[in-house]
């Protein structure tokens, strides 16, 4: 199992081009607190959850740090949600979106990707009776909804909700749908894809999903 440690976390979340421009005491401090926070959720630590636990801890500690060190609160949570969006690069996923096999591919890849990839703490619901020009599955229980929610840092959940609007929501005919999400007060992830003919704004029109 890849190693839990704050500087292996900090490596892989999204804020790895930013860490090293903030100066080092700062650093050192959000280790700190990482190694904290790594006690504190030692129960969702495990193979599974490496990756969504690199970016939980990394925007806690951040958040935390850069109040200590002048910023505002409201200050603080920008910076760290301005540095997760501009890591996220959709252009990949929407390049692969115009291939006709983008669809049924999904339907393989992201069962098998979240069961392979999801340690304690996730349930989901996987529909196979879908139509070829859909794919649909929920969120029931979601790590960043316990372990945010916990400490009032909901936003934080919802945060990484949007990440999921820059990812899939501009993708070649395709319609990213999803009406709630457990970060923001829903009692499921719903996340649906249709898949169109056409582009979008050619005969219909993208959701607005949360």
């Amino acid at each position: 199992m890849k190693r839990y440690t704050p500087e292996k976390l900090v490596a892989v979340s999204r804020y790895q081009n930013y860490f090293p421009t903030l100066p080092a005491a700062v650093q050192r401090e959000v280790y700190t607190r990482m190694t904290m926070l790594l006690e504190e959720e030692k129960a969702y630590c495990d193979k599974g959850n490496y990756k969504y636990m690199a970016q939980i801890l990394t925007s806690v500690a951040l958040f935390e740090v850069l109040q200590k060190h002048g910023k505002g609160e409201k200050e603080a949570y920008d910076i760290v949600s301005g540095e997760m969006f501009k890591f996220l690069d959709p252009t990949g996923m929407q390049k692969m979106a115009k291939k006709s096999f983008f669809l049924p591919l999904m339907k393989k890849i992201v069962p098998f990707g979240f069961k392979n990839g999801s340690g304690t703490g996730w349930r989901y619901t996987w529909y196979k009776d879908d139509p070829k020009d859909e794919f649909h599955f929920e969120c029931n229980e979601c790590i960043y909804a316990k372990i945010l929610g916990r400490r009032n840092l909901m936003q934080f959940g919802a945060m990484c909700c949007h990440a999921d609007i820059i990812n899939y929501g501009s993708l070649p005919y395709t319609d990213f749908i999803r009406t709630e999400t457990l970060c923001q007060g829903g009692k499921k992830c719903d996340f649906r894809f249709v898949r169109h003919t056409t582009d979008a704004g050619d005969g219909w029109q993208r959701s607005r999903s949360v």
